[in-house]
């Protein structure tokens, strides 16, 4: 997120994330934060408001436990814009126990490794997440502007096209529905025996 307080930034599903790791590096790309699994808990009001508005209240933890809040999102050329509101918290159990006592109830559970990297181009910062979860390999490229994020999407090799406006919430959804799954979280152990592919996805992959 930048200091603004909007986030924007465009996802790609890839095949190869090591070839990006090493694009990046050859780059000067500076290490922020090495690999490390996030767990998340994405929470929603019992009328499902947040989500029916395209809003989100997800606790995080990974070296910290944050907080965060995203408006709606806006879609420009397959970059997603919203505000985002984030911030520490101390404790991650007493800060999930202050929302459900808010009312509000879990949505999801997800898990994913992330490593993040930072460039400084002349259009402006870019962050590089790449990210491990269950069902595939992403790269979130964030920026200040719509040009920042597309430089940075060309110097990685990745076709701008097949930028995916979808939250990996969303594209969970889609694996469900089409390989008849029940379970309801998006964590390793759920997925240790699943093969996903990219038409399960409803993506394609940006790196070939």
């Amino acid at each position: 997120m930048s200091q603004s307080g909007q986030e924007t930034e465009a996802k790609f599903y890839v095949r190869d994330l090591k070839r990006i790791k090493t694009l990046i590096e050859e780059m000067n790309g500076q290490l922020i934060q090495e690999r490390v699994l996030e767990t998340n808990i994405r929470f929603d009001l019992p009328d499902a408001s947040l989500r029916s508005e395209g809003r989100v209240l997800r606790l995080r933890r990974d070296t910290e436990a944050r907080l965060t809040y995203k408006s709606a999102s806006t879609n420009d050329q397959g970059v997603l814009s919203r505000t985002e509101i984030e911030f520490t918290v101390g404790e991650f159990e007493k800060a999930k126990q202050f929302l459900e006592a808010l009312g509000y109830q879990k949505l999801i559970y997800y898990e994913k490794y992330r490593t993040t990297y930072a460039l400084d181009p002349s259009e402006g910062f870019v962050h590089i997440m790449l990210d491990e979860l269950p069902f595939g390999n992403f790269v979130e490229i964030e920026g200040e502007t719509i040009d920042s994020i597309r430089a940075a999407a060309e110097q990685l090799h990745l076709i701008w096209e097949r930028a995916i406006a979808a939250s990996y919430t969303v594209l969970f959804e889609r694996v469900r529905a089409v390989m008849k799954y029940s379970f309801q979280d998006i964590s390793f152990e759920n997925f240790a025996d699943i093969q996903v592919t990219p038409s399960h996805l409803g993506v394609r992959a940006a790196d070939e």
